[in-house]
């Protein structure tokens, strides 16, 4: 059985909390790709839509939303995410992820987009 940490990221007031996921709606999550809007439900927060902005692997690699399915690959990076360059110009073989979520994913980031009153 997958298991996720979902951070969810409230624009509004700037906060950020994390929520385990485990079971029947972990097997849900898998498949959506960043970008996705999901339900609040899936995490335990009803009433609420959020957005996939991203997430990271086993080994702490990070998704890409350029790269399609749920493979990981070593490529040439000069900008984020997965690479930050400290001068400019400076490009590094990075190992990344691509943008679906599988059982490989250990946390899912996602943003509120909207909130039922």
């Amino acid at each position: 059985m997958p298991e996720f940490k979902v951070v969810i990221s409230d624009p509004k007031t700037g906060k950020a909390e994390q929520i385990e996921v485990k079971g029947e709606n972990a097997v849900r999550l898998i498949g959506h790709k960043i970008g996705d809007i999901i339900d609040g439900g899936l995490v335990g927060k009803p009433g609420i839509k959020l957005r996939i902005t991203g997430g990271s692997g086993r080994a702490g690699e990070p998704m890409r939303p350029d790269i399609p399915g749920g493979v990981k690959r070593r490529l040439l990076l000069s900008r984020p995410p997965g690479f930050h360059p400290r001068e400019p110009g400076e490009r590094r073989r990075k190992l990344v992820r691509g943008n679906t979520i599988t059982e490989e994913i250990v946390q899912i980031n996602t943003v509120i987009v909207e909130k039922a009153e």
